[in-house]
C-alpha cells in the first residue's frame, strides 16, 4: 500500500477519500468486470443476494480475491475494510458504482464511463500516508486523462459561438502533467500555446470547461483553476524568467494599444528578435487589463508583474501618448517597419432616451476606470465611496462589465443596486436546442450578483426591462429613471426577432448613478481615420477573413479593434497570430 501511496501525487489537504490510480491488480479486474457486465446488462441478476436481515441497505455482494464487498443496486456504494470486511486499516480500498441517472455520491468520485450510463470509480486510502490527495481534483484528472474527445482545445465556432480555447492549448497534456507532479513540464506546455496565462485564469469565462466532455455527464474539469496554478507555481519557483532574444533582426514595430492583444502581440514579436515599442494612451500600461476589469477580479500587481518582465525582455513601453492626436500616423510610419492597431474597441453604446444628458450618468468602463485609477494613485489608502455610498444605482446591461459595475457599486457602500437586461432570464440548464458542445446559454450568477444576494438578499437582475427616461432634479442630477417592460416580436420587415416596450408596464424608480454597460460599437474614428483604414459596418478595422493586415500597406491590426468586443483570451489569440503575420511580411517566414 505504501508503494502505491507514494507512487501517487498528492495535495496537502485532508480529505476522506483519497482516488487513486494505481490499484492492486484484484481491483482493476473487478473494475473490469463491471465495465463489462453492465455493457452486457443483466449484471445485478449475476451478484449474489444477501438476505433483508443481513444487509437491508446492500443486498448484493461483489466477491474480490476471495473477500466479499456488499454493494446496493440504488446507492451503489461499498466500502471495504470499514467495518464490512475485516482488512487492516492501512489496506482499506472502497469501489463506487452508481446510475449516474440517479445522481452523484459526493462522498466518492466518479469515474465517466463510455456508454454515459454507469459511472464507476475504485479509490483507496491508507492511514500511513499524512498527506492525503483532494478527491474532486483527483477525479477530474483521471477524466480529462481519459478523455477521447478533446473539444476543450478545439476554438471552433458551433452555434454562433466559440466551443473550447481559442488559443488551442493542449489541455489534456497540461492536465495530465499536473495529475503526475510534473510541474515545471505543464508550465513549458503551457507556455508553447499562452501568453499570459495568470490573465485569463482569472477573468475568462473558461471556454475549455463549457466545452469539456465531462459536461455530458457531470462537471466539467476544473482546467482554469488547473491553469492557475501552472502559472503561479511557476513564479514561485522562477520558472518565469526574462525570455531576451540572443540577436535582433535590426527591425522595428510600433504597437498601438497595452491591452491583451497588444501585449501579446509585443511579447511574441519581441522574442523573435524585433525591436517593439508599445504606446499607451493612459498613464499606466495595461489597458482593459488595467482600467476595464476591477482590482478584486484581476489584482494589479499580477499586471505589473508581467510588465515588467517584458520591460526585461527588451519591450518599450510610452504611456500617455494618444497616437492619432499626439503622434500622427505618418510620424509612425517613417520611424518603424510595422504598426499594430490593438486599440480595442472602446467606443461605448449609448442609452438615447430623453434626460440622457443629467449629472450621474456614466459609462461603466469610465466609472471603473475612475474606480481603479483612485485606488491605483494613493497606493490603496483611498477607496473612492463617494462615487456609490449611499446612493440607488442602475446598472444597464447583463454582461460581465456589468456584473463588474454591480460588485463595484455594492464596494463602495451603494444603498440599493438594480442590474437591467433587456433579454429573457435563461434557463437553468441546457434546452435541447443548446446541446453540448455549444456554449451553454444557461443562466449565470457571478461575483458581482452573488454579492448583492448576500448584502441585499435578492438577485439584482431584472429581465426584460429597458430604460424610457431619466428624470432630473432641479440641479441637473438624475433622481429618477422610468422603465417599461419588454417582450418578444417578429419585425414584419425583416422577420427578425426584435424586444418591443409592453404598454402599460412602465415604473418609476429612484436612482442616483447610472452605469451604461451596454457593450461596444467598434473602434474609435479618430484612430482608424488617422491610420486611413478600411472599416467594416461595426466601425472594426477591415481585413481579409483570417488575416490581419489592414487596407494600408504596413498596418496591421489585431484584438478587439479587429473582430470587435470579445474576450481576453480571443485578444490574446489575435495578438499573437498578428505577430506572425507580421514577422511573415518582414522575414519571409515564421515560426512564431
Amino acid at each position: 500500500m505504501d508503494g502505491i501511496a507514494s507512487s501517487v501525487p498528492l495535495i496537502a489537504r485532508p480529505s476522506f477519500d483519497r482516488a487513486c490510480s494505481v490499484v492492486p491488480s484484484e481491483y482493476v479486474q473487478a473494475w473490469e468486470w463491471f465495465l463489462r457486465e453492465e455493457q452486457r446488462g443483466g449484471l445485478w441478476d449475476k451478484l449474489p443476494h444477501r438476505t433483508n436481515a443481513d444487509s437491508p441497505q446492500y443486498p448484493f455482494r461483489l466477491t474480490i480475491d476471495s473477500e466479499l464487498f456488499p454493494v446496493s443496486r440504488d446507492s451503489g456504494i461499498f466500502w471495504p475494510g470499514r467495518g464490512r470486511v475485516n482488512q487492516p486499516r492501512e489496506k482499506t480500498f472502497a469501489l463506487s458504482v452508481h446510475n449516474s441517472k440517479r445522481g452523484a455520491y459526493p462522498d466518492v468520485p466518479p469515474l465517466y464511463l463510455e456508454d454515459g450510463t454507469w459511472v464507476l470509480k475504485y479509490s483507496s486510502q491508507s492511514a500511513s500516508v499524512e498527506n492525503w490527495r483532494d478527491q474532486d481534483y483527483n477525479q477530474k484528472m483521471i477524466n480529462c486523462m481519459e478523455c477521447g474527445v478533446p473539444f476543450c482545445q478545439s476554438g471552433m465556432m458551433i452555434g454562433g459561438m466559440a466551443s473550447g480555447c481559442p488559443l488551442h492549448n493542449l489541455v489534456p497534456e497540461t492536465n495530465d502533467l499536473v495529475y503526475t507532479g510534473n510541474w515545471k513540464q505543464a508550465f513549458l506546455r503551457l507556455s508553447k500555446t499562452h501568453s499570459f496565462p495568470e490573465f485569463t485564469s482569472r477573468v475568462c469565462p473558461a471556454l475549455c470547461e463549457a466545452a469539456c466532455t465531462c459536461n455530458i455527464n457531470g462537471e466539467p474539469v476544473s482546467t482554469k483553476e488547473n491553469e492557475r496554478a501552472i502559472i503561479e507555481t511557476a513564479y514561485e519557483n522562477g520558472w518565469v524568467t526574462p525570455q531576451i532574444p540572443e540577436v535582433r533582426t535590426g527591425k522595428s514595430i510600433a504597437v498601438i494599444g497595452s491591452g491583451p492583444s497588444g501585449l501579446a502581440a509585443a511579447q511574441q514579436l519581441n522574442r523573435r528578435g524585433h525591436s517593439v515599442t508599445v504606446f499607451e494612451r493612459k498613464d499606466r500600461v495595461g489597458g482593459l487589463l488595467r482600467y476595464g476589469i476591477p482590482n478584486m477580479k484581476l489584482d494589479k500587481a499580477v499586471v505589473d508583474r508581467r510588465i515588467h518582465l517584458m520591460e526585461e525582455e527588451g519591450v518599450k513601453f510610452v504611456t500617455n501618448v494618444n497616437v492619432g492626436k499626439d503622434i500622427k500616423a505618418e510620424e509612425l510610419l517613417k520611424q518603424f517597419d510595422r504598426v499594430i492597431l490593438a486599440c480595442g474597441a472602446s467606443n461605448p453604446r449609448d442609452i438615447k432616451v430623453p434626460g440622457r444628458d443629467a449629472k450621474g450618468i456614466y459609462f461603466a468602463v469610465d466609472f471603473l476606470g475612475q474606480v481603479t485609477k483612485a485606488l491605483l494613485d494613493s497606493d490603496f489608502a483611498k477607496v473612492p465611496y463617494e462615487l456609490a455610498k449611499g446612493k440607488n444605482v442602475l446598472v444597464i446591461g447583463g454582461g460581465d462589465t456589468g456584473n463588474d459595475c454591480v460588485g463595484t457599486s455594492i464596494r463602495l457602500g451603494a444603498k440599493s443596486v438594480i442590474q437591467l437586461e433587456m433579454m429573457p432570464k435563461p434557463p437553468v440548464e441546457r434546452t435541447p436546442s443548446n446541446p453540448w458542445p455549444q456554449w451553454p446559454r444557461v443562466l449565470k450568477t457571478d461575483y458581482g450578483q452573488e454579492e448583492a444576494i448576500a448584502v441585499f438578499g435578492h438577485d439584482p437582475r431584472v429581465y426584460q426591462t429597458t430604460v424610457t427616461e431619466f428624470i432630473k432634479d432641479k440641479n441637473g442630477n438624475v433622481c429618477q429613471a422610468k422603465l417599461t417592460k419588454l417582450k418578444s416580436e417578429k419585425d414584419p420587415k425583416t422577420g427578425r426577432m426584435m424586444m418591443v416596450p409592453v404598454e402599460g408596464t412602465e415604473e418609476v424608480i429612484p436612482v442616483d448613478v447610472v452605469l451604461i454597460a451596454a457593450g461596444f460599437l467598434g473602434s474609435e474614428k479618430y484612430v482608424t481615420d488617422a491610420f486611413k483604414v478600411a472599416i467594416n459596418g461595426r466601425t472594426n478595422v477591415d481585413t481579409k477573413p483570417e488575416q490581419y493586415q489592414t487596407s494600408v500597406d504596413r498596418v496591421f491590426t489585431a484584438g478587439d479593434m479587429h473582430r470587435g468586443q470579445s474576450l481576453v483570451v480571443w485578444a490574446i489569440r489575435e495578438g499573437r497570430e498578428a505577430a506572425k503575420a507580421v514577422d511573415e511580411s518582414l522575414m519571409g517566414y515564421s515560426y512564431l
